[in-house]
């Protein structure tokens, strides 16, 4: 529905009056310009700070800087990400402290620059941060991240059930050798055998169920925090699995509905489960992207149909209420870096600047270059946001990587931090 002049003042006016200027990106700088975060965050026991698109430098300073004012001011402990859930295990253990500054190469492929500011962190601020990982491995491309330590975890605790990774691995290595994420995993998936395909499903169900059944023996033989990240490991095949049918369907037109939405769960049900294996008073601060912290189901166009998803972020206010809090970051310029889908990549897309149109009247990013602050760096309540007379909020759509989102913006977030440049994150390496 198309925006009315009144709606665009109405909104113009409000972000005026409801916005605070920050004065930097800089995470060593000042934090006192976010002292307006402290109302938003409240007691909430996990705050997700989100970004409008991958790969963007200042989406990744301001985080940054939001993650440790969080930490320094209001008690945060544990720093989850968008990031697999076996794979962060050696990676804290080196943010904290374990190994040299040079060793990150051999710990992991996470992002260079955040990890060697997290590391430094934990060493000068008094108020270090645990690393937790909430995701399927390397977001759905691979399969060894979360099923090779399982296999030493076996060779202690069940030797005879190593057949059954095995297996596994022998199918996943013909098709995921050199992948390095879902949109390359699916299509290699799809040149299985369909016999294939589906033993590979039969053999991780069996796997999971045995480890389900098994559990006091397993436990009895190792301990129950090593069993539940073993189970938890598994979880992630199985989830990985499906998501290499759910994709590769949604790409052939026969996509169920929701079904990406597996992945989200998993993300969902993993910060829950570091939480269940946390301190009591434990806090999360979680990064991930805008369309994964969302608080409500939203759809969009993709090939020609329509994508609905049920993201992670609406599974955690399910799960937690008021106890969970999402920041979306977005920026007001003209451009943005874009994925493209590239079978010849390994990582199954390329990076390229995508020019983008105006923002739609309604969104976030035209109400803030109404109120004459797109040129600001801002942090915007939105817990009170105007309502139209039948209850509905004006601010009604938001960017989505190069594209528009329309969504209830209030519904779906409790604040927004906008940042009027964009530049492409250069230390990121596929």
């Amino acid at each position: 529905m198309p925006v009315q002049p009144s709606s665009r003042t109405v909104l113009a006016d409000w972000f005026r009056e409801h916005s605070s200027t920050l004065t930097t990106l800089d995470p060593e700088q000042s934090l006192d310009d976010l002292e307006g975060l402290r109302e938003i965050v409240g007691d909430a026991r996990v705050v997700a700070v989100g970004e409008g698109a991958h790969f963007v430098e200042e989406f990744s300073r301001a985080r940054q800087r939001v993650l440790r004012f969080l930490a320094e001011r209001c008690g945060f402990t544990v720093f989850a990400m968008e990031f697999g859930f076996s794979e962060a295990f050696p990676l804290d253990q080196w943010l904290q402290g374990e190994g040299d500054d040079g060793d990150l190469a051999k710990v992991s492929r996470a992002a260079a620059d955040l990890m060697h500011w997290l590391r430094h962190h934990n060493r000068t601020s008094g108020h270090p941060l645990r690393f937790a990982g909430l995701d399927i491995p390397e977001a759905g491309g691979a399969l060894r991240p979360a099923l090779e330590p399982v296999v030493e975890y076996l060779r202690e605790v069940d030797p005879d059930a190593l057949p059954l990774v095995d297996t596994v691995l022998e199918i996943s290595d013909r098709f995921l050798s050199g992948r390095g994420s879902g949109a390359a995993a699916a299509p290699a998936w799809a040149g299985l055998e369909t016999a294939e395909q589906n033993k590979l499903t039969a053999t991780l169900a069996r796997l999971s169920l045995r480890l389900r059944a098994v559990e006091p023996l397993y436990v009895s033989r190792s301990s129950q925090s090593r069993f539940d990240i073993a189970r938890r490991r598994v979880e992630a095949a199985c989830h990985t699995d499906y998501m290499f049918r759910a994709s590769d369907a949604l790409m052939s037109g026969r996509g169920l509905a929701a079904d990406l939405s597996v992945r989200e769960i998993y993300l969902a049900e993993s910060l829950r489960w570091h939480l269940d294996h946390a301190e009591p008073g434990t806090r999360i601060v979680l990064a991930a992207h805008n369309n994964h912290i969302h608080r409500t189901a939203f759809s969009l166009e993709f090939g020609g149909s329509c994508l609905t998803t049920l993201p992670m972020g609406q599974h955690l206010q399910r799960t937690f209420g008021q106890d969970y809090r999402a920041v979306a970051l977005v920026h007001t310029a003209d451009h943005v870096p874009e994925m493209h889908p590239d079978p010849e990549a390994a990582v199954g897309f390329t990076l390229a600047e995508a020019h983008l149109e105006p923002a739609v009247p309604g969104s976030v990013e035209a109400a803030l270059t109404d109120a004459g602050l797109a040129d600001r760096i801002t942090l915007t309540d939105l817990r009170h946001a105007p309502r139209d007379e039948q209850g509905a909020p004006p601010l009604n759509g938001i960017r989505f990587q190069s594209s528009h989102l329309s969504t209830p913006v209030p519904e779906a977030f409790d604040a927004v931090l906008a940042v009027p440049t964009v530049t492409r994150d250069r230390t990121v390496r596929f």
